[in-house]
């Protein structure tokens, strides 16, 4: 049977839908990305293969196809993509459960750019791989394409942040004078 054949029996039920495959890319260091441990979900394996797929052909990946997190980054992505519950299995290969006190990294992630994505589909050769992905070639377009029709309103909205902060400032240079106007009210009474 042919490869093509072999990608269209893949189940569509198994690819995640475009939506959200887009809420797993991520800007960090300026940088449009995905984590190795959202990557590997969406391909079917654990973290460490993934990982260990990368290794091996090493030279297909320069720094500005994937790079390591730093553990404060890799501490913020914790806390802000991923839930730890019972169900999610996300991080078994990178977090250490110490028995009620907590969590901490024991590997720091990979972020995987476009480019680097990209190279992973000539590692990763699975039918249900490469049909990922080409999802998240299409998710990274539509991303693109958002941050692009969008941007004069992202401009808009920084534009009304910088306004609300002067305010915010000019508020408490306000609120001091008036503490200080009643103040000497109250020693000349």
């Amino acid at each position: 049977m042919s490869k093509k054949n072999d990608i269209a029996k893949v189940s569509t039920e198994v690819l995640q839908p475009l939506e959200q495959i887009e809420n797993l890319i991520h800007v960090i260091r300026g940088k449009q990305v995905m984590l190795d441990r959202d990557l590997a979900r969406l391909y079917g394996v654990e973290t460490r293969v993934l990982n260990q797929a990368v290794q091996r052909n090493i030279e297909r990946f320069p720094d500005d196809f994937m790079f390591k997190l730093s553990k404060e980054e890799a501490e913020f992505s914790r806390s802000q993509f991923v839930m730890l519950n019972e169900e999610s299995e996300l991080l078994r290969s990178q977090i250490v459960t110490l028995n009620g006190r907590g969590h901490n990294i024991k590997h720091l992630p990979y972020a995987f750019t476009e480019n680097g994505v990209a190279m992973l589909s000539s590692v990763l050769r699975t039918p249900l791989a490469i049909s990922t992905n080409i999802q998240i070639m299409r998710a990274f377009t539509a991303s693109r394409h958002f941050w692009a029709s969008n941007a004069q309103m992202f401009q808009r909205l920084e534009v009304i942040e910088h306004i609300q902060l002067s305010l915010v400032a000019h508020q408490e240079e306000t609120d001091q004078k008036l503490e200080e106007v009643f103040r000497r009210l109250d020693d000349v009474a």
